[in-house]
């Protein structure tokens, strides 16, 4: 097919047949009257391009994120759920909290390699940090209008696009309500539509509140996974809202309801670091050396101080302690 469909491509491309429309620009040529053709070669906003992979994103959450049942159930079902709505009301807006290297970065990553086959380097997919894109203050009105403009732009261009927000617990309050119109339940705003665009907000506030439900049902002897979302989501929006380190203090998004899921993910303890240390091996294309494991385990750091339970930086050193043994 691809053989038949690359010479067609050359026929078109030849003197004769350029010349009737070189008054056309080709790109507008290609994806106006060969939609098909030119995305055999080039990315488009296409079932091709774009689309959920249910099975790898279920594979990939249960084989690469670990301690976080509450993540995978909630993320699982959102996107699928989304993904089946042929005509969905509104963007899926999703908001992550937890401590460092507990997984929504890899989370994040997760999605997006299984909804648009280049991944993150997707053009569809935009990543935001906050210290980066939005490090100074004074300059908040000029950051609201940009941010507006390229979340309008983008999904101009393409409908299923994703927006990933990270670090909103430094990003500076107010900002983030410049988007609130685009996560509504509009059909259109100024003939765009932006319901079938996905929103990610990544952000550490609510850390300790989820720290101290977790420890709560550790004292009383239950176990991990007996942790529901409905013991988490309410007190976790409340104590978001009302975080005034928080990109999301008093914000309307909170305010009017458009954040559909507030995902929790839960410290991780030692057995979890130790599954991140092999995976990392096995990733790399060594063997799960138990003995490499246990040493990088062992490095990590744990709180409480008397309990220690909880790895107090997640996974996130866990690639670099790891060239230390190889």
């Amino acid at each position: 097919m691809k053989v038949m469909v690359r010479a067609v491509l050359l026929v078109l491309l030849s003197t004769p047949f350029l010349a009737v429309v070189e008054s056309i620009s080709m790109g507008t040529f290609f994806t106006g009257l060969f939609p098909k053709l030119f995305c055999e070669f080039q990315e488009c906003c296409e079932d091709e391009w774009v689309k959920l992979n249910l099975t790898g994103l279920k594979m990939d959450l249960d084989n690469k994120l670990f301690g976080q049942h509450i993540a995978k159930q909630v993320v699982l079902k959102a996107v699928n759920g989304f993904f089946t709505n042929p005509n969905p009301k509104k963007p899926l807006a999703l908001s992550l909290h937890g401590w460092t290297g507990t997984g929504k970065n890899l989370i994040s990553k997760i999605l997006a390699e299984n909804i648009y086959t280049n991944g993150l380097q997707s053009a569809y997919v935009h990543q935001f940090i906050s210290t980066l894109h939005f490090p100074h203050p004074e300059y908040l009105s000029h950051y609201k209008e940009q941010l507006q403009k390229w979340i309008r732009g983008n999904v101009s261009a393409c409908a299923k696009s994703m927006f990933i927000f990270d670090e909103m617990d430094k990003i500076h309050p107010g900002l983030i309500d410049a988007i609130k119109p685009y996560l509504e339940y509009y059909d259109n705003i100024d003939g765009v539509v932006y319901r079938k665009a996905i929103f990610i907000f990544l952000s550490n506030a609510g850390g300790e509140r989820i720290t101290e439900i977790a420890l709560d049902f550790w004292h009383k002897g239950s176990k991990r996974e007996e942790i529901q979302l409905k013991d988490l989501d309410s007190k976790l929006s409340i104590g978001v809202f009302n975080n005034k380190n928080s990109g999301f203090w008093h914000t309307s998004l909170i305010d009017r309801n458009v954040i559909d899921y507030f995902v929790p993910f839960l410290p991780l303890e030692y057995k979890h670091v130790k599954l991140c240390v092999k995976e990392e091996l096995v990733a790399r294309g060594y063997e799960a050396d138990e003995e490499i494991i246990t040493a990088v385990a062992d490095e990590m750091t744990y709180f409480p101080e008397n309990e220690k339970i909880y790895s107090d930086k997640g996974c996130k050193t866990v690639a670099t302690k790891v060239d230390f043994y190889l």
